[in-house]
């Protein structure tokens, strides 16, 4: 740990130098935080992509039953320097730029130890948190934003708790502020369990935050991890849970995507004619830290049914290559959120997105507007955007046949046969496969 002074930093570069003085205004007396620094940088060929963490100490606010707690702060995934030496500076070009990639990272811990007491010094594990996460943003270009969850499958500080996985929220404190090179959003990681992860993900990244935030045992108001905690939200208030079920039934899911692989090639009349898939390169893990394996996003209204605004942005409907017939393979890990793809969006009239680095997916109801397919050519390509309608009268039987695809969190760390669902009136199939048995599929991220 070292201290951040102007005396070390004679000269603050401008990018940096904003934040610090956002996070200041916050906590005007920790004018020198204690700080997890990178000794050799991401730009001389260093692996960490943030610079700085910065670790201050905040009293909470006990009549709102916000505990005490450590408030981490990352400094490097937006543009601290504007030279170019890690991000391109879009300052010079866009109306409203972002500073590198708009955000940084933060994360509330409580200071109460694993022995009741509080501690006076903040733990470092946060802070390789961070990078790990950092890291995965670095590598994909993947943006991380309020709603979006990450299962990470392990407890956050390597110890034996239910805290396993993240959603990511707005800083309470922490707003968007601006830099001389584009503004900046601060995303708040919140430690959350397996069964919150679940219904986020088949529900509302938003919608678990808030009902996280309406008592202090689960987050409070500005969303505090305690990493000891023994039960779900769901579980301390049944009657939560319920009420979600009931809204999902009726309303369906904001969940409009997520992160990870797939592959697909086209069905001709008697044989397969094209094969396509995302040519990711697998990076190994050194086997130490976790990894998440989703990343998922939300729609901004939940009431959306347009493709206009949808990934790739720069493609048109005249742009399609329509295919007569086609054959979708994914990992049992994305496999989960078929069932939701077609329950909780398709049956409303809405649309589902499987993203990878190079390639995505988008399934479609009929009513989609903006959409490239339609009910005569249900099947297309648009440069590397391939889109699929899935018909009215096709939901209720995919519905009846993903009835039998495992849908919590640990099921793709099960053993699972090779599953094939068969629509041949429709000339679509999907298959469930190891991701050793396919090229190209893999977890969605490697850090």
């Amino acid at each position: 740990m070292s201290s951040a002074t102007d005396a070390k930093f004679p000269t603050i570069p401008p990018g940096l130098r904003a934040l610090i003085d956002q996070c200041q205004a916050i906590y005007p007396d920790q004018t020198n935080p204690l700080q997890v620094t990178t000794v050799l940088k991401y730009w001389l060929g260093g692996q960490d992509p943030l610079d700085y963490i910065s670790m201050y100490s905040n009293k909470g606010d006990p009549e709102r039953g916000i505990p005490p707690h450590w408030h981490y702060v990352s400094f490097g995934l937006s543009d601290l320097h504007g030279d170019g030496r890690v991000h391109v500076s879009e300052a010079s070009n866009k109306e409203d730029p972002i500073s590198g990639m708009g955000f940084e990272l933060t994360f509330r811990l409580t200071k109460t130890t694993s022995n009741g007491n509080q501690s006076d010094k903040p733990p470092t594990w946060p802070a390789n948190l961070l990078q790990a996460l950092a890291r995965y943003c670095f590598q994909t270009g993947n943006r991380l934003f309020a709603g979006d969850n990450v299962p990470w499958k392990r407890p956050l500080d390597g110890a034996n708790w239910k805290i396993q996985h993240l959603l990511i929220a707005d800083d309470a404190q922490l707003a968007r502020t601006r830099t001389p090179f584009g503004w900046v959003d601060f995303c708040q990681i919140v430690g959350v369990t397996d069964e919150e992860l679940d219904q986020a993900s088949r529900w509302n990244g938003k919608g678990v935050l808030n009902i996280l935030k309406r008592e202090a045992a689960t987050g409070g108001d500005w969303l505090v991890t305690d990493v000891r905690r023994t039960q779900s939200v769901f579980e301390l208030f049944p009657e939560t849970l319920q009420q979600l079920q009931d809204d999902l039934e009726k309303e369906g899911s904001d969940l409009a995507g997520i992160n990870a692989e797939f592959t697909f090639r086209e069905i001709g009349k008697n044989k397969f004619k094209t094969e396509i898939d995302s040519g990711i390169v697998i990076e190994k893990s050194d086997g130490v830290e976790s990894k998440p394996d989703i990343m998922s996003f939300n729609t901004s209204n939940s009431l959306s049914s347009s493709l206009h605004k949808s990934y790739p942005v720069g493609y048109q409907p005249s742009n399609i290559i329509p295919l007569d017939g086609i054959e979708l393979t994914f990992a049992p890990y994305a496999a989960k959120f078929l069932m939701l793809a077609v329950k909780d969006r398709i049956r409303h009239g809405r649309h589902f997105t499987f993203k990878s680095r190079n390639l995505a997916l988008t399934f479609v109801s009929e009513t989609v507007t903006g959409s490239a397919v339609s009910k005569e050519f249900p099947y297309g390509v648009i440069g590397y955007w391939v889109q699929v309608l899935l018909p009215n009268d096709l939901v209720p039987r995919m519905m009846t046949e993903f009835s039998r695809l495992k849908t919590s969190v640990d099921d793709e760390e099960e053993e699972c046969r090779r599953e094939i669902f068969d629509f041949p009136d429709k000339n679509l199939r999907i298959i469930i496969e190891k991701p050793e048995n396919i090229h190209g599929i893999m977890k969605a991220v490697a850090l």
